[in-house]
């Protein structure tokens, strides 16, 4: 059976698949059939360099594991990684929370894997890939993908494609400055969106107004839930933070869809019900894209993954 190799390293683990053609798995609706799933540590306080080596080596067992268990090897393989990437050239430029620099991780995977044909896509850019081919942005011909985590990134999304951008930084819509002169960012800039309305962001206002040093956005979107009028300030403070980020975005990419994810999209309608209206009362001409929750979950960068390789295979000239 046909099939490629989808990995998905993040900072703490690598999420892995092997995906076969068509097929109509829920998860991976109009992205394949998922046919082996698995996981492993990354293992980062090993070093750059053993991180770089269980990549190699996971992507290697899943080459043997498609050999075994389905009469041939994988056809590609697709891999997201975090930090700056350059897909052209198939190099990891940089990852703080990995430790590397300049890692040619394409040569390195296809020389592992027996010569295969190999993507390198930007772990973010590759879960938005997913989540508008085959999750919530299915058949929205321009979308913006958004994960609220620890920052705020974003995945341009164009007629099935992610922009990158000139230099690979297209979509980052967590270092629009919303409140100049706010909160010290990590990218040198003050009152950066992600400083106000990323899940880091909440859990670091709530614990602060709650005077509980271990709580966190879910618990303050709990405490909204049940009426505490402080935590009701804290979550709108966000989310209005959040709603003049998406409005520039909107002004300048006039997507048809708008898809929140991360750990700030769990909280369902207690985000989307306040911050729907909160960017329809900042849109003026603009016209209102749809707002959805995310659909793939963690599984989108693996996922994505899967359809960087099946793109590779779409591309190849036949010999």
């Amino acid at each position: 059976m046909k099939h490629v190799i989808a990995l998905d390293v993040g900072g703490t683990g690598i999420k892995a698949a092997l995906i076969a053609e068509g097929g109509h798995h829920p998860a991976v609706a109009g992205g394949g059939t998922l046919l082996h799933e698995a996981r492993r540590a990354t293992g980062r306080e090993r070093g750059p360099d053993a991180v770089v080596e269980t990549i190699q080596d996971f992507a290697a067992e899943l080459l043997a594991t498609g050999r075994e268990r389905f009469g041939r090897a994988a056809s590609a393989a697709g891999v997201a990684v975090p930090g700056i990437v350059d897909a052209d050239n198939g190099i990891a430029v940089y990852a703080a929370n990995l430790g590397w620099r300049d890692v040619p991780l394409r040569a390195l995977l296809t020389g592992r894997l027996g010569g295969i044909p190999v993507a390198l896509g930007h772990d973010v850019r590759t879960g938005g890939l997913a989540e508008g081919r085959i999750g919530a942005g299915r058949d929205a011909d321009r979308f913006l993908f958004v994960p609220l985590g620890t920052g705020i990134a974003g995945a341009i999304g164009i007629a099935g494609r992610i922009e990158a951008g000139a230099h690979g930084y297209a979509g980052e819509i967590g270092h629009i400055v919303v409140r100049p002169g706010g909160p010290d960012c990590g990218c040198g800039q003050r009152g950066c969106l992600e400083t106000l309305a990323s899940a880091a962001a909440v859990s670091r206002a709530w614990a602060a107004a709650s005077g509980d040093p271990g709580a966190d956005a879910a618990d303050c979107a709990k405490a909204v839930e049940s009426g505490d009028a402080r935590a009701r300030e804290v979550w709108l403070a966000a989310v209005g933070a959040l709603a003049d980020g998406l409005v520039t975005a909107i002004t300048l990419l006039d997507p048809r869809t708008l898809i929140i994810g991360g750990g700030l999209a769990e909280a369902g309608e207690t985000l989307f019900t306040p911050l729907r209206k909160a960017v329809e009362e900042r849109v003026t001409f603009q016209r209102l894209p749809h707002i959805v929750p995310a659909a793939l979950g963690d599984t989108a960068g693996c996922l994505g993954a899967g359809l960087l390789a099946w793109d590779l295979l779409a591309t190849e000239v036949p010999a």
